[in-house]
């Protein structure tokens, strides 16, 4: 059978461990020539090594693939931007990016410091734009490309004491859909993957409760490798109609999230004050309030 990304060059980044690593040996193992960018830093960003990269590398050519490292920070834009052109100078094109590099920096918001706040948004939302940014002005000029942003239901649900990480992933969201409306032209295409999978950043969840232990003993059921098949079919041609969209995949689950819309309106004809507001049109719209749920609350069963 044909391979679905015969020849095409993909960068996955944070490609060193977890999801990144298992999208990078499926995108090689389908055909496509890897970037592997990884800094090799801690789960909160600390240290650097260039081992994990290397050791992926050396993994995809033991299968037969193609492969080269790369160990820039996403977090700035130009080391961000030498992450493209390793790219272009090893297979002198691009064809799609993978948004996956990231850390944690959990806090409880009011204790949360300035600088866990800026480190996690320059990873995550920044990092995304700048890798995407300088891949654009390739896609635009061979009129083709994919995008592939990693999102959270920390952003999209929510979490406690991930103020920053659900900021950067929520942004990540509307990056996305920016990027979809703007080249869809140029049949450029920008999707959003929402993984559950037990990484070396999820295992920074406590595990002081009963409750925080059964919660992780069904997180670390859901292996990075069953996040790398979407990844995959997105950067391929076959999901050349599918743009925009924010997929989830939890085990054996695929699902599609809904976007923000609409859900009810009120109308006042002589316009409205704070106190007709607060008689009227409040309580009208209450019964479709959202309510502060986690992403265990909307997900309560076991993976399947």
């Amino acid at each position: 059978m044909a391979k679905s990304l015969q020849d095409k060059v993909i960068i996955v980044t944070g490609a060193g461990r977890g999801i990144g690593r298992e999208i990078a040996l499926l995108c090689a193992a389908e055909g496509a020539k890897v970037v592997v960018n990884d800094p090799g830093v801690a789960a909160d960003g600390a240290g650097s090594s260039a081992a994990p990269a290397e050791e992926v590398v050396e993994e995809i050519r033991k299968r037969g693939g193609t492969a080269v490292a790369n160990f820039e920070s996403v977090a700035e834009a130009i080391p961000a931007s030498k992450v493209v052109k390793t790219a272009t100078d090893h297979f002198g094109r691009l064809d799609g990016v993978v948004n996956n590099a990231g850390i944690l920096r959990d806090m409880i918001f009011h204790k949360m410091s300035v600088e866990a706040f800026e480190a996690v948004i320059k990873v995550h939302l920044m990092g995304s734009f700048y890798v995407s940014h300088a891949a654009a002005r390739l896609f635009r000029e061979q009129e083709s490309g994919s995008f592939v942003h990693f999102t959270s239901t920390s952003g999209l649900i929510g979490n406690f004491g991930q103020a920053n990480y659900a900021a950067a992933k929520l942004g990540i969201v509307g990056l996305s859909k920016s990027i979809a409306l703007d080249m869809g032209r140029f049949n450029v295409r920008s999707n959003c993957v929402s993984p559950f999978a037990w990484t070396r950043m999820i295992g920074t969840i406590p595990t002081e409760t009963e409750a925080e232990k059964a919660r992780v003993a069904k997180i670390q059921q859901m292996g990075p490798e069953k996040i790398a098949p979407i990844c995959a079919y997105l950067l391929s041609d076959a999901a050349k109609d599918v743009t925009g969209q924010i997929f989830g995949v939890r085990m054996n689950e695929i699902f599609l999230f809904s976007q923000n819309r609409p859900l009810r309106s009120v109308q006042r004809s002589e316009g409205w004050t704070p106190e007709t507001i607060a008689e009227h049109g409040m309580p009208a719209l209450k019964g479709s309030f959202y309510k502060l749920d986690r992403s265990a609350d909307i997900f309560p069963w076991d993976p399947i």
